[in-house]
């Protein structure tokens, strides 16, 4: 009755197809409800100089309108620095920010209110840009930096030297589900929430202290989420805040839903990068040194920023050995809706700038970009060591591009498209593969842990809670068919409990692709405390007398539903006769089990240690063919190769593969962040704002996945999925600038990043302008200095 390895459906898969599956907004109406709206900033940056809301005040079915005098406890908040306020009280640091919130008796009513309300503010030229920020020399904290080697030295002596940069843009999380949350008071001054976040914890503990509670007395709970793609892990706080201090101050619930308008004109988003690379090379395209200087856009508050480049730092150098490396980060401050966690969280603007200078590199040297990635590549038992001194075990990146290679039948397409390209004068084609080397752990050491409750019932039946949140990803699945097999009973006899912070505590968010790992584990240990119990309690039963047998609780199996000693596997018991036999008998069913993630250490003083459990890894090849007139893309083909282990869930594993491939080459080309001079977001809905549609996927999609049960770190050899794939979106990137390496010859094409229609056509239209003597668009090439 192996339920692990099986491409079983979502637990909610009936339940999201036929709309029955509840999210917040569609939780029943309270009779003492009430609506909530927020009236926001309506400048990027300035001094609020007065606020009226006499007239929202007086309108017929207007409850409450609160603003920074009404908040009891703490009225600033961050996960990192406590540095953003739920209403700011003198100043306003982005468009949108909520200084008023309303509470009416229904959203029309609230909607009304809100338009009455009248804030007047002394406004100041904003910085809106990464570009402004190092201008204005405005940062968020100091310099963040890896490093290994002596790259001076390396770029001083080097055959060749190449100094490129790139501009990165943000992405919106764009989950469809919006920010909304609920709040109920309770007996005794206590506050229950049912809140969209992918961090219940947090949500209680900002909660908690914005309102002067213990956390005692706030109880956070999400059943799911429609989408959250890191977008929720902070950036529910607010939204949650502004229904529990209506709750509080009313004594009735509250709801609050934004519009997909408000949530993406207020929410933070992928961080925007520039990113400054010097790399020094031999003849063959072997690095030598590279140095990174990546600055992010962090908007107003710290959020998560710090944390973000981090981790890009830590991906900088993706799948290469580079002996001589320097990183450094720096974020931002702009008035912008401080920027957040997005899938990846800035691994992806830490690969995107080393594949572009390995893409620059290759075409420098006339060299096929495969050869210097390969060439590049982290070795097995040497070269195997990162610039922050984490050894590379199990390495299976030189066998996932050379199988790769083979497989998409790279080499014969790469002939086929010079051959085109020549001959074609209305179209370009160009062909890339890229990998991708993710660390899977919270590089703040103290979040890899996990606990989870697991009840047996005497029935047979279980129940079992983690701290894990379901945001469509299929945790939940994967932790049914986790216990299902840990006690050899039908998937259908486990469920999976609403997540909530009165049952587990204490609990990271559900985010760095480690949901699976963590709260997997916690309800493997918990189910292994029950068996421990049952086992010896086993052994009596299934031994003695006339069996002839001692006691022996190794030997007691739990399997297709039966209880029995292996001895003599014909005298059984089903789980439930056996479940309830222990009941009678006072053994303890119930059990909660601890997880956490062993050896990981990291030393920010001098940027080196063991931060990460393991790697996943991978590679695609993308084939695409743009328009020379008109910068129009067609992503014609697709081959992706990935190393997620031993899958728990095929079936929901190839849905992560490609939802995460589709929504990084949706970064890397359609997706957009158009902002006025004022700070406004002009691109504030589907409209506006191209999320990849069917027709952007590729036309021939090849997913593949090799065959790796080595993984012993983790549960059932399997590996984390959720992220990596995302990264391997920017092999459409890459090709693109490979096809753009064919409109001139020679010449680099200075493609940014999204590589949008208007931004080919410019690059088409600049490589067809003369070349300005001694200039070369967005890199330089430098001798030696020798």
């Amino acid at each position: 009755m192996t339920t692990v390895g099986k491409a079983l459906p979502h637990e909610s898969a009936a339940g999201h197809v036929s709309g029955a599956a509840p999210y917040i907004e569609d939780l029943p109406r309270r009779a003492d409800e009430l609506w909530v709206e927020f009236v926001g900033s309506p400048c990027a940056n300035g001094t609020i100089e007065s606020i009226d809301a006499a007239a929202a005040k007086a309108m017929p079915g207007v409850v409450a309108v609160l603003t920074h005098e009404d908040v009891p406890g703490h009225n600033k908040w961050g996960g990192v620095v406590v540095d953003e306020p739920f209403f700011p009280d003198d100043h306003v640091s982005y468009i949108g920010q909520p200084i008023v919130a309303i509470a009416a008796v229904d959203r029309e009513t609230a909607l009304r209110a809100r338009a009455a309300v009248v804030i007047k503010v002394r406004e100041e030229k904003p910085v809106l840009s990464v570009d402004d920020g190092i201008a204005a020399q405005d940062f968020l904290g100091g310099v963040q930096r890896i490093a290994r080697g002596d790259f001076a030295a390396a770029w001083e002596n080097a055959p060749h030297r190449h100094e490129t940069t790139l501009l990165i843009g943000g992405q919106e999380q764009f989950y469809l589900e919006n920010q909304s949350a609920l709040a109920i008071p309770e007996e005794d001054g206590s506050i229950v929430i049912h809140a969209s976040t992918q961090n219940p914890t947090e949500i209680q503990a900002v909660v908690a202290e914005g309102l002067g509670l213990p956390l005692n007395k706030v109880v956070c709970i999400c059943r799911r989420m429609g989408g959250g793609f890191g977008g929720k892990e902070t950036q529910a706080a607010i939204p949650t805040f502004m229904v529990a201090l209506v709750a509080m101050k009313t004594g009735r619930s509250a709801r609050v839903v934004y519009t997909k308008d408000d949530d993406m004109m207020v929410t933070g988003k992928r961080h925007e990068y520039r990113v400054n690379v010097k790399a020094a090379f031999e003849d063959n395209g072997t690095l030598l040194g590279v140095k990174i200087d990546a600055f992010s856009n962090g908007g107003a508050f710290t959020d998560l920023s710090f944390a973000v480049m981090e981790r890009t730092l830590f991906h900088a150098d993706n799948a290469y050995y580079i002996p001589h490396f320097e990183a450094t980060g720096r974020v931002c401050r702009t008035n912008l809706p401080p920027n957040t966690a997005f899938r990846g969280f800035g691994g992806p603007q830490g690969v995107v700038a080393i594949e572009h200078t390995i893409q620059e590199i290759a075409q420098i040297l006339g060299l096929d970009p495969y050869e210097v990635r390969r060439r590049n590549c982290y070795g097995i038992g040497e070269r195997d060591e990162t610039p922050y001194g984490q050894r590379i075990t199990h390495n299976t990146l030189p066998e996932v591009l050379d199988t790769l290679r083979e497989t998409s039948a790279y080499e014969a397409r790469t002939r086929q498209i010079a051959t085109y390209n020549k001959t074609s004068r209305r179209h370009l084609k160009g062909i890339a593969m890229t990998p991708v080397k993710f660390g899977i752990s919270f590089t703040a050491t103290f979040l890899n842990q996990g606990n989870a409750l697991v009840n047996v019932y005497t029935d047979g039946t279980v129940q079992v809670s983690t701290g894990g949140t379901e945001m469509g990803q299929g945790l939940n699945t994967k932790v049914r068919q986790i216990v299902a097999d840990e006690f050899g009973i039908p998937i259908e006899s486990v469920r999976v409990m609403t997540t909530s912070t009165e049952k587990n505590h204490n609990t990271p968010p559900t985010a760095a692709s480690a949901g699976t790992d963590l709260n997997g584990l916690a309800a493997q240990n918990a189910c292994a405390k029950i068996l421990a119990g049952m086992r010896a309690y086993a052994a009596g039963v299934f031994t003695g007398g006339e069996t002839g047998l001692d006691p022996d609780p190794s030997l007691i199996r739990f399997r297709d539903g039966r209880v029995f000693d292996e001895r003599r596997p014909g005298n059984f018991l089903l789980f439930g006769q056996f479940a309830k036999r222990c009941h009678l008998n006072r053994v303890n069913i119930g059990a909660r089990g601890f997880y956490a993630t062993p050896k990981l250490h990291f030393d920010r003083s001098t940027g080196r240690g063991h931060p990460f459990n393991y790697y996943t890894t991978g590679a695609a090849v993308a084939e695409v063919t743009i328009d020379r007139f008109t910068g129009d893309l067609v992503v014609d083909r697709v081959d992706m190769l990935m190393d997620i282990g031993r899958m728990i869930n095929p079936g929901i594993d190839r849905g992560q593969v490609i939802g995460g491939f589709v929504q990084g080459m949706g970064w890397v080309t359609t997706e957009q962040l158009v902002y006025s001079p004022k700070g406004n977001l002009l691109s504030h809905s589907p409209t506006t704002y191209k999320i990849p549609g069917i027709d952007d996927v590729p036309r021939t999609f090849n997913v593949a996945y090799l065959d790796n049960d080595r993984n012993a770190h983790n549960v059932h050899a399997s590996k984390a999925v959720g992220e990596p794939p995302l990264l391997l979106g920017i092999s459409v990137w890459a090709a693109v600038k490979d096809a753009l390496a064919g409109a001139a010859p020679g010449r680099l094409s200075g493609l940014n990043l999204p590589a949008t229609g208007e931004e080919i056509l410019r690059c088409l239209t600049e490589l067809a302008a003369p070349e300005k003597s001694g200039t070369e668009s967005k890199g330089r090439t430098l001798s030696p200095a020798k």
